[in-house]
């Protein structure tokens, strides 16, 4: 994918985080020839994403920064992106092409239809499946999206056009791009992605309440390190992702839940066969998932 698609377009990233660091430090990397203003509340960091050479120029207004955009990507958590649309509807253009990199797609949709009214066809619900336990945009990499995947869920009156700059943005920043609708969405990333991060988010709450759980620590192998990792992730983020999509995580949960009774139970009753079974069956589905991982990145 070449820089052309967006050269000379102003492109502007509402949120300097992890996620819209990233594409402002990619866009450089890519050397797309496009004017990148970034908007946030903090100033400093708008200012250290400025001397990094990340950003054109910023603002904390984004009613001023969003005027003549020809690209606006709302990277912010998903609690916030209503406040966000509320502030950019005012001055939003027909010609601007608006996305945005939350996690959960239902509560977008259900915060623009109440926002603008409807769905703009100029809008592209998106989310890059891609980030790190750690936050910010200190944490940012211009290579975050590289071989990584872009889930976009457009609607049936979504603008080819729109829908065909977002796709191609996502691309020229290195991801796979790929379609599907905010249903099955938000379904596939309560599995995949939600219910890890709070089972291990519950793990490291749990072992802590323990009254020895600093020697529990202190012990712990790499194999507790690696399960724990996403508890370091940030906080806020995922309180609003299960606040959003509460209900598909519930129902995924529902099922680990009845999944971790069957290896209480097999435990309990020394049932070799049911443990034995279940650990084979689990292996294999994670070495396909690797060897499929691996066959993508090639």
């Amino acid at each position: 994918m070449t820089a052309s698609v967006i050269e000379n377009l102003k492109v502007v990233i509402v949120g300097l985080g992890l996620i819209g660091g990233s594409i402002a430090r990619g866009l450089v990397a890519k050397q797309t020839g496009a004017r990148v203003v970034a908007v946030g509340r903090n100033e400093a960091i708008l200012q250290k994403a400025l001397d990094d050479g990340a950003i054109s120029s910023y603002s904390t207004d984004i009613t001023q920064a969003c005027k003549d955009a020809d690209l606006v990507v709302i990277a912010v958590p998903s609690l916030t992106v209503k406040h966000i649309l509320k502030e950019l509807q005012p001055v939003l253009a027909s010609h601007t092409v608006v996305t945005d990199a939350a996690s959960v797609k239902g509560e977008v949709i259900e915060s623009v239809t109440e926002v603008f009214g409807c769905v703009p066809e100029n809008f592209v619900p998106g989310h890059p499946i891609a980030g790190s336990e750690h936050s910010g945009y200190s944490a940012s990499s211009a290579d975050l999206f590289e071989h990584k995947k872009v889930i976009l869920t457009p609607l049936e009156n979504t603008r080819q056009s729109a829908h065909e700059l977002v796709q191609n943005f996502w691309e020229l920043l290195g991801a796979q791009v790929i379609s599907m609708s905010v249903k099955h969405h938000d379904e596939v990333l309560a599995a995949t992605s939600h219910l890890p991060h709070l089972l291990a988010f519950a793990l490291v709450d749990t072992l802590s309440r323990q009254g020895e759980s600093e020697e529990i620590f202190r012990y712990a192998a790499g194999g507790f390190r690696d399960f724990t990792r996403i508890a370091s992730s940030d906080p806020q983020m995922w309180h609003d992702i299960f606040m959003a999509n509460g209900d598909a995580t519930i129902t995924v949960l529902d099922e680990y839940i009845e999944g971790l009774y069957r290896m209480r139970t097999a435990i309990k009753d020394k049932n070799s066969d049911e443990l034995m079974s279940t650990f084979i069956r689990a292996k294999k589905s994670r070495d396909i998932f690797l060897e499929m991982f691996s066959a993508k990145r090639k």
